[in-house]
């Protein structure tokens, strides 16, 4: 189905063209918004996922998921330069490469957003659980965590995700303002970690260095195994790239920031992941020599009453508490009580806007994208996702739910850098605001990164895609291939193929 129904580029322009955004987004700007975007769940709350698999090495594999990361960005910012409208990486295929890879690249977005919106929800319910339990109000241990993370059913990721549907239904907005104090928030708890972690590291904790060494494909563990799982921290560079369309000269300032955000970002990771090792160890817990992959039964018993640093729900505050740092603790456990449902926002916010463009073209049905008459917003479908993000953040440990969100964003990032290349032999003279450095070299290179890494997913987490991904054929066949605004028996005002108008809604969260 390659090249088949594709969607003209001008039709989806169409809709860009109709609001005119001014170009006022400098380099520096930039890679403020996309730190903003990046630091979240993945440092906060992965660092014991990754400590699990990789001890030590885990270092490394921040840098080997930043590289994929850098090179993704490259490719997925000339298109977003291209083509400023709703829909990511879903839009962006089906201009490109035709409507059947379209949709297997929006269904799979459901797993970057909704997923991972569930994660993000684990993992705030861990810090809050620590600091629920430090001033003795601890919750029941059933309620803590889910049926395959030793507990029956997590209650506060569930309240959380519900909490901020019910934000997103109503139109709350979060403001530039708002956002910029929740980035310092989250930068200053991770430089206070630092500062307090690394000085206290010793050798001795960082032997042996590579105890699961590189992994094996399908294993889910070793270095490649912890970066395809840490991969979840770097997710949210694209803010920036979407950004192209406000932002002054995009060919200098658009590298600047993707690059800027993810090398920051890349820093404070593995000054983070240094304080955590050496400061109280990072053995992966091992059952007859074999690394338990996250959210096993086995894993969950192993680490029933343990008090290791890759046991934890909150581990930064784990380390500052075995430090003696108690305070400080939990000040990191509060910044990430108040920082991190916005990050569940702005991905059940994703989802639903993903979920909107997809019934605005007929792929879904059209009710879904029906507006609230009185807060202007797409009230159906952002209640089903949030019901839907709540079940998996009650039921599935943050592991498991951030492995599974990196298949489907790592799969979305293979189909973006194929459409560059694509786009630049089909239609070399179209205009690129932003256009990916040594495009011949850039992209390839991102697809064997994402490739390399999604191969090194766990075999439950590329079984859960794949099985998601055959559902979704199905729907398509059953419903999206007969309904799509591009069959051939739709026809618009115009009497042939056309795009509907827009709906208006409150845009929702500005960053």
């Amino acid at each position: 189905m390659l090249f088949w129904r594709v969607k003209p580029l001008d039709k989806i322009l169409e809709t860009a063209e109709k609001k005119s955004l001014k170009r006022q987004l400098g380099a520096f700007q930039l890679t403020m918004l996309g730190i903003g975007a990046i630091i979240g769940t993945g440092i906060f709350v992965l660092t014991a996922e990754a400590g699990q698999k990789a001890g030590p090495a885990m270092m490394v594999a921040f840098v080997i998921a930043a590289i994929v990361c850098g090179l993704a960005a490259l490719a997925y910012a000339e298109l977003a330069s291209m083509v400023p409208v709703s829909g990511s990486a879903y839009t962006y295929t089906y201009g490109v490469l035709g409507e059947g890879l379209a949709w297997t690249v929006g269904w799979a977005l459901v797993l970057e957003y909704a997923i991972a919106a569930g994660a993000v929800s684990v993992g705030w319910s861990g810090y809050v659980n620590g600091l629920l339990e430090s001033a003795g109000m601890g919750l029941p241990d059933a309620l803590k965590t889910g049926p395959m993370d030793g507990g029956s059913f997590n209650l506060l990721a569930f309240l959380v995700a519900l909490l901020v549907t019910g934000l997103l239904v109503i139109g709350t907005s979060k403001s530039a303002k708002v956002n910029a104090v929740l980035v310092l928030i989250k930068v200053a708890a991770l430089t206070a970690f630092i500062a307090i972690a690394v000085p206290a590291a010793q050798d001795a904790n960082f032997q042996p260095f590579f105890p699961t060494g590189w992994g094996s494909p399908l294993g889910g563990v070793g270095v490649l195994g912890a970066a395809a799982s840490i991969f979840f921290a770097y997710v949210g560079f694209d803010a920036v790239s979407t950004a192209a369309e406000e932002t002054k000269n995009p060919n200098r300032n658009i590298p600047i920031g993707l690059i800027g955000s993810l090398g920051v970002c890349t820093v404070f990771y593995l000054l983070v992941g240094y304080g955590a090792v050496g400061a109280s160890g990072s053995d992966p817990i091992m059952v007859n020599g074999v690394a338990l992959h996250p959210g096993s039964p086995e894993l969950a018993a192993a680490c029933k009453g343990s008090e290791e640093l890759v046991c934890s729900k909150e581990p930064l505050a784990h380390v500052l508490r075995q430090l003696g740092f108690a305070g400080w603790g939990n000040a990191i456990g509060i910044a990430a009580g108040l920082a991190l449902p916005s990050v569940i926002l702005m991905m059940i916010y994703g989802q639903t806007r993903i979920f909107f463009t997809m019934a605005r073209d007929g792929l879904l049905p059209e009710r879904l994208s029906k507006v609230h008459p009185r807060f202007h917003t797409p009230h159906v479908i952002t209640v089903i996702t949030g019901v839907f993000v709540a079940a998996f953040a009650a039921l599935f440990p943050v592991g498991v739910l951030a492995d599974i969100s990196n298949s489907g964003t790592l799969f979305a990032f293979v189909m973006v850098a194929a459409a560059v290349m694509v786009l630049r032999v089909q239609q070399p003279d179209r205009p690129r605001p932003f256009r990916t450095p040594m495009v011949w070299l850039v992209c390839p290179l991102a697809i064997a990164g994402c490739l390399l890494l999604f191969l090194n997913l766990s075999m439950y987490t590329l079984s859960m895609f794949f099985g998601w991904a055959i559902i979704g054929l199905i729907v398509y066949a059953l419903y999206g291939y007969r309904r799509s605004h591009l069959a051939p028996g739709y026809r618009g005002p115009d009497g042939g193929p056309t795009i509907p108008p827009e709906p208006k809604f409150h845009e929702g969260p500005q960053a």
